[in-house]
């Protein structure tokens, strides 16, 4: 099971987009070719296996790491918190 975290673009280069994993310091590449339009610098994206998959509206984008970062609370592991 793959567990989804959006991803916010951060620069693009030739097609592949450097993005920051939720709110943390941790930054992926990934590929843009799947993904019409193309995304550009600030929209949120879903990586799978190195491709962006599909574009994420803000709002699903901010909802989706509010939970995250809730179950992570509840769960006891506050400082993964950070990382969403």
């Amino acid at each position: 099971m793959c567990l989804a975290i959006p991803a916010k673009i951060e620069a693009v280069e030739n097609g592949i987009a450097t993005c920051r994993v939720g709110e943390g310091e941790t930054f992926i590449k990934a590929s843009l070719l799947l993904v019409e339009p193309q995304p550009g610098l600030g929209d949120y994206i879903i990586i799978h296996a190195g491709f962006a998959l599909r574009k994420l509206d803000p709002e699903e984008a901010e909802e989706s790491l509010r939970i995250l970062r809730e179950m992570a609370r509840l769960t006891g592991n506050e400082g993964l918190s950070g990382t969403f």
